[in-house]
């Protein structure tokens, strides 16, 4: 299996609007135009999105139409999941595939940095144990039958994500995997307290952070290197809803998800909820392991403008996630029955370490936002879910836009601040709806 990444359609009208215009409506257009994106006319917008577009006046100029955006980043995947690339296997869900409450092992994203385990492969538990050293008072080796018969069993809905979600709609483009929105996911998982096993091994005054280490294979072979090592300050470590997890979604953890243990560290980039665990390394001082150090899973602490180069030094760990929101429902580009102008609207929101108290729905390109039904999380680090009605007021191409504000005041914005690794993009979620009449 090969993924192609073709030329996105914002950078080919950067590039060359004139050629991008001949592409999008099958001619040239008029000598010293800027292209679509720049001063398209009324018509040929509503030609190339499939019909009028009633609140056209509010549309940001140079905005790509929704019904259009989805050529940004087209993957060469087949079935309901998104293949990116296949070695390392990364895959992401289509929005509208994540419509449960709870997300289905079969239909949650895939982030691997290296190859599945044998170990994990063959479910094979007898050949995995976890060792918990570094600056504790009572180094240990446990097996998956001690984490279950020594400490206590908790059960939560967790939502996992990973930092470069969003990727895919940076301008200018941001190297690495183009995640559209579907590198989100919240299963239920079973597992033990990091911070009861942690408490067993007795940490130290020393102890300020923590280092994973996992059984997941280098793409090289060579098993003597680490494919991914991140870690957690110990706080993080040591809240309830960090766990060392077995089971996902009432099952033992799928091979690709980290068989037979994984940590899963809510809110935060899914980088820190290692799969395939090993060892835990109690560190002194922040982890340096593969992956943590340089620009890995860090942004700039201070605002830059694209292209600019910024030392490494100035580069900050990525913590907990920003606030966001999908809509699952309607899926991007329905075209609603003829004779209907009411249709729900769906989709999840959250916001890393903090809940989100408000949702809100735009049709007009945001000129005016109504506010959507916003259920409160099942419990601590579970996504919230969110509904509301929309009826469009006539015939013709609308988008739905999407924004949620968490408990700090903080929302959703429209754009996002560029950074060369393309994390943390939270920019409003949007579908395009056609109203047939």
């Amino acid at each position: 299996m090969k993924s192609k990444q073709e030329r996105g359609l914002r950078e080919l009208y950067d590039d060359d609007p004139e050629r991008a215009d001949a592409i999008v409506f099958g001619r040239r257009t008029e000598r010293g135009r800027r292209g679509f994106l720049k001063s398209a006319g009324l018509g040929a917008m509503a030609a190339a999105v499939g019909g009028a577009i009633p609140f056209a006046r509010n549309l940001p100029g140079g905005i790509i139409p929704a019904a259009m955006a989805q050529e940004m980043a087209m993957i060469d995947g087949k079935g309901p999941i998104t293949v990116l690339g296949d070695r390392p296997l990364n895959a992401e869900t289509p929005a509208h595939l994540l419509d449960d409450a709870v997300t289905p092992n079969s239909l949650h994203f895939v982030r691997n940095n290296g190859l599945v385990p044998d170990m994990a492969t063959n479910m094979d538990a007898n050949a995995w144990s976890l060792t918990i050293d570094g600056e504790v008072h009572n180094p240990m080796t446990i097996t998956l039958g001690d984490l279950k018969g020594k400490f206590d069993t908790v059960t939560a809905q967790l939502q996992v994500e990973c930092g470069g979600n969003g990727r895919a709609g940076f301008n200018p483009p941001a190297g690495g995997n183009q995640w559209t929105v579907g590198a989100i996911g919240c299963a239920e998982y079973a597992g033990v307290r990091m911070r009861d096993v942690l408490n067993a091994a007795g940490l130290k005054d020393s102890a300020i952070y923590t280092g994973y280490h996992g059984n997941d294979v280098h793409l090289s072979g060579d098993t003597t290197k680490d494919v991914i090592s991140r870690g957690a300050p110990i706080w993080k470590m040591m809240d309830p809803s960090t766990i060392l997890a077995f089971e996902m979604n009432g099952e033992p953890l799928p091979a690709l998800h980290g068989y037979p243990v994984r940590i899963v560290c809510p809110g935060w980039p899914g980088s820190t909820s290692g799969k395939w665990v090993r060892r835990i390394w109690v560190r002194d001082q922040v982890h340096d392991g593969a992956k943590m150090t340089g620009t890995s899973y860090r942004t700039p602490v201070y605002g830059v403008e694209p292209g600019a180069e910024i030392p490494d030094e100035d580069w900050g760990i990525i913590q907990s996630m920003p606030v966001k929101s999908i809509i699952s429902f309607p899926e991007d580009g329905a075209t609603l029955p003829v004779g209907e102008r009411t249709v729900e609207v769906r989709g999840h929101a959250w916001a890393g370490d903090n809940d989100v108290t408000s949702m809100e729905i735009s049709i007009d390109f945001g000129a005016t936002w109504t506010a959507a039904e916003l259920d409160p999380p099942a419990n601590p680090y579970a996504w919230q879910n969110w509904r509301t009605h929309v009826r469009f007021p006539t015939k013709g191409y609308y988008e739905v836009w999407a924004r949620a504000t968490d408990q700090t005041g903080v929302g959703q914005p429209f754009a996002v601040a560029w950074n060369s690794k393309g994390y943390l993009n939270n920019q409003m979620h949007r579908v395009a709806v056609h109203v047939a009449a």
